[in-house]
């Protein structure tokens, strides 16, 4: 039986997240598991009177096999179509759908790094348009979102129609009016941006032991509320570069590139990571540190603020947006909210704030315990 829910996920999507207009070219990105969410998406698409373009895979068996033949050469080639992709899309859709999160587990990190610097010219790419006006004929609308497989809702620990449900949940699906409720978050979450926007330096601590000081001065916190990935709900920016101090124990495992990092310990002197440490996989994360220049720099500094998320899942476009919590991502920083960083690496790492946890801003308490402290900011 079909899941209304996908064809509401669709209209989202197609409506609110991406606004696709008359005459787009827009991109969709998917695993084979995720043909129920692309054939409505490309209904919908079609009814916009937009061209879509799809292109589908066997994600997870690709990427193996890819890692497992392919030379220095060809880790090192950027496909010169994606890169044309890249720069002409009006915009791009990415539906995750895993049918085996752990196939790259064994691969060898080095060429993972390796195959991560090599896209960097797809990563400026995609930065600089992404952040160009609303107004702008030229920036790339994008979104990125999930659909559920059983991997995911096993790495979740869920059977697949409990993570369907906290999958749809999350974007807010079996709200009778989802976009109206993006709306309300928006609103809230610009309330804290614009407190956020006067402070200088942002303070967090908590009792896993982390205890970091961010310079925020003249960056601009983005609202995050649906428009890109989804399901949305954080607010960010790229925190001065020279100027994180301090160390982050983050609270949940690292996932990235099908590799899972535990207990990762980061300590920044003037900006950049000077030590780390982790008890799985610590070789990959020295490996992804070490890719290029930026990679030990943070690029981008962030609050969760989506209440309708509780439960961690290894999954980082839900884990992030967890109301509560906090995450850095080091390498490559979003050129709207200010940062200058630049590398091949974009990795988010969530610390939970709920058991303890204190944000501070210029002196005052913004967060305690995973909650807001005033009534008009998100909930």
């Amino acid at each position: 039986m079909r899941d209304p829910r996908v064809d509401r996920l669709a209209k989202v999507l197609v409506h609110y997240s991406l606004g696709i207009r008359k005459e787009d070219l827009v991109s969709i990105g998917a695993g084979l598991a995720a043909e129920p969410l692309v054939l409505a998406c490309f209904r919908e698409i079609l009814r916009a009177g937009a061209h879509p373009w799809v292109r589908m895979g066997p994600d997870s068996a690709l990427a193996r096999t890819f890692f497992e033949e392919a030379s220095d050469a060809q880790l090192k080639h950027v496909n010169p179509v994606e890169l044309y992709a890249m720069k002409k899309v009006d915009a791009r859709l990415t539906i995750v759908a895993p049918e085996n999160t752990k196939a790259l587990s064994n691969v060898d990190p080095g060429k993972q790094a390796i195959a991560s610097r090599a896209r960097r010219p797809l990563m400026d790419t995609f930065m600089k348009r992404s952040a160009k006006k609303e107004d702008d004929p030229d920036r790339l609308r994008w979104s990125g979102t999930v659909y559920p497989t059983h991997a995911a809702a096993q790495d979740a620990e869920m059977s697949l129609s409990e993570y369907a449900d906290f999958v749809f949940n999350a974007g807010k699906l079996n709200a009778k009016n989802p976009v109206a409720e993006w709306k309300k978050l928006a609103t809230s979450q610009q309330r804290l941006c614009d407190y956020l926007n006067k402070g200088k330096e942002m303070h967090i601590r908590t009792p896993g032991g982390t205890d970091i000081r961010f310079g925020i001065e003249g960056r601009t916190w983005i609202n995050c509320d649906g428009h890109q990935n989804f399901p949305d709900g954080e607010v960010f920016t790229g925190p001065i570069e020279s100027a994180t101090e301090g160390v982050v124990c983050y609270s949940f495992p690292a996932v990235h590139h099908g590799r899972e990092v535990n207990d990762i310990r980061l300590t920044f002197k003037a900006g950049k990571v000077v030590d780390a440490s982790a008890t799985h996989n610590e070789d990959f994360l020295f490996r992804m540190l070490d890719q290029d220049k930026g990679a030990r720099v943070l690029g981008e500094l962030a609050l969760g603020s989506n209440y309708d998320i509780k439960s961690y899942s290894k999954n980082t476009l839900f884990d992030e947006k967890i109301g509560g919590t906090f995450h850095a991502a080091l390498g490559a920083a979003y050129p709207q909210s200010g940062g200058k960083n630049k590398s091949g690496l974009h990795w988010d790492m969530v610390c939970d704030l709920r058991k303890g946890g204190g944000v501070e801003v210029d002196g005052k308490v913004v967060s305690r315990n995973g909650k807001f402290q005033r009534a008009t900011w998100p909930r």
